[in-house]
């Protein structure tokens, strides 16, 4: 009998016991390499890959969005860039546009630098 592959056990126990604030890093994370897989199957012109990884940036554009807590201010203002961002990967897919795929990028790249820098302040002022 073949042993489960650690890695992926280690995964799934990171997932499993992180807090909201780490998961929701996680899926910026996660959104950022799907779109630099995307830009990878654009450059190879692999038609597959773009699709594949375009869909797995939109589902977590879709996480992020179902799981914001409306009772925020600051989630009235993610709501409808989350579904602009989703929007734009349905047009870089449909067009297998590569421009609106690094667009897209920029901006969860600076929404989990942002989200990074939050958990820092909230880790030094619940001290």
């Amino acid at each position: 009998m073949a042993m489960a592959n650690p890695h992926l056990k280690y995964q799934q126990q990171a997932v499993m016991t992180a807090p909201p604030e780490e998961l929701t890093l996680m899926l910026y994370d996660g959104c950022v390499k799907f779109l630099s897989r995307a830009e990878i199957g654009l450059e190879d012109n692999n038609i597959e890959m773009i699709n594949n990884n375009l869909v797995k940036a939109q589902n977590i554009i879709s996480e992020l969005n179902s799981t914001l807590n409306m009772d925020y201010e600051v989630s009235k203002g993610l709501r409808p860039i989350y579904n602009y961002l989703h929007s734009r990967l349905l047009d870089a897919n449909i067009k297998k546009d590569r421009a609106i795929v690094e667009e897209v990028k920029g901006f969860i790249i600076e929404l989990r630098d942002t989200w990074k820098e939050a958990m820092k302040i909230a880790r030094r002022t619940s001290r």
